[in-house]
């Protein structure tokens, strides 16, 4: 449809380092690229931006990023006029100012509160439910992306999936990518995986198993929270980019933390990818290979229903005992149990999983959250002038 919003407000808190602010950054890029959006992206962390994108300047309030208009959001917020799409990520509460602005609006802002990702049911029946402002002329929309149709879908930049089969079917470029790090290409039989996870004490177990296992392995960790408890398990030596361990089967290489981009292709390169959060567990998904996901935990193990969740819809199509590999892993790893038999079943399903998982990626494909945000916005903003 031809596009009448123009401009786009992205508010991001940063919570948890790089997981809201990496949602917010993909999707202002593809708005601003893909749907020639003029963004601003509004985050309060920029130190922690700049890991994702290294040539911010921490101490500029306001820059030009890759296409995109990135303000630091301070303690006083700037006489601005508000955008005609305002995106207010994990519910992290606009300034005041900036919303008795939108209310002051003859056309008011179409405002969207982008929730955090969720398989769970009840996902598809709260999905773009309007909440009036209890005092202002506004409302606001919840906006739950999502595995389903009745859900808002995952981000998925154009082209990307093109971009990954050229890869993962180009040896050539392939070994230049492990070059990159120092490292040399895959040999015949041996199986590379990458570890992104928060602490978890299961990690010395399942490092254990890929040492004793008669398959040669190499485990990727980048840097992050899991790198202290990996060292550990290595004599408590403190890991850094390019430090190399290994005992029995088993070589871990430490990866310097990298920009969004470059561990998307780390994820196309590997065989299996254990990743974490919500950002690296979808682009996980559309690398097209087995993944385990460590999910943010919560207080009352309420995250292990999201897990299920994930789960019950990621498994459906396999059989039995593939089904219960995953399960079996997955709850393993979330609950930092021994991962010994978990792994062992896990390894011996395979086969059948490396089938399964592009079959699942084709199922999410055509469900596009910029796109099906923008149509949704769009929609609103016509029902408005027509019932005006």
């Amino acid at each position: 449809m031809d596009r009448v919003l123009k401009r786009c407000d992205i508010f991001c808190a940063v919570v948890d380092n790089y997981g809201d602010i990496g949602v917010c950054w993909r999707l202002a890029r593809q708005l601003a690229h893909e749907f020639h959006l003029s963004v601003r992206l509004w985050v309060d962390d920029l130190a922690s931006f700049r890991r994702l994108c290294p040539e911010v300047d921490t101490t500029a309030t306001q820059q030009l990023c890759r296409g995109v208009e990135v303000r630091h959001w301070g303690v006083h917020f700037p006489e601005v006029e508000p955008a005609e799409l305002v995106i207010e990520a994990f519910a992290c509460e606009l300034p005041e100012r900036y919303v008795e602005a939108m209310a002051a609006c003859a056309d008011k802002p179409v405002w969207l509160n982008l929730e955090y990702l969720s398989a769970e049911p009840w996902v598809e029946g709260c999905h773009a439910i309007p909440s009036p402002h209890p005092r202002l002329p506004l409302v606001k929309y919840f906006y739950f992306p999502g595995f389903t149709p009745r859900t808002g879908g995952l981000l998925l930049e154009s082209g990307l999936l093109a971009q990954r089969d050229a890869f993962q079917n180009d040896p050539v470029v392939q070994a230049a990518y492990w070059q990159s790090f120092g490292l040399p290409s895959v040999e015949a039989g041996e199986r590379r995986i990458s570890l992104f996870a928060y602490e978890n004490p299961a990690v010395t177990g399942l490092l254990d198993c890929w040492a004793n296992g008669a398959t040669k392995t190499t485990c990727l960790v980048p840097e992050g929270r899991i790198l202290p408890q990996v060292s550990a398990s290595f004599g408590g030596e403190h890991g850094q980019p390019g430090t190399r361990w290994q005992r029995g089967n088993l070589v871990v290489h430490v990866l310097p933390f990298v920009e969004q981009e470059r561990y998307d292709t780390l994820l196309w390169a590997c065989d299996i990818n254990f990743v974490r959060g919500e950002d690296s567990c979808v682009r996980a998904q559309w690398a097209g290979r087995p993944f385990v996901w460590h999910i943010y935990p919560q207080h009352d193990a309420v995250h292990l229903e999201k897990l299920g969740a994930l789960a019950d819809l990621y498994c459906a199509g396999l059989t039995e005992p593939a089904r219960a590999s995953v399960r079996g892993l997955w709850q393993a790893w979330n609950t930092a149990e021994n991962c010994t038999d978990a792994w062992a079943t896990y390894a011996e399903n395979l086969p059948e999983l490396r089938r399964h998982a592009p079959v699942w990626t084709a199922r999410l494909e055509k469900n596009n959250l910029a796109l099906n945000l923008l149509d949704f916005s769009e929609k609103v903003g016509k029902m408005r002038r027509f019932n005006f």
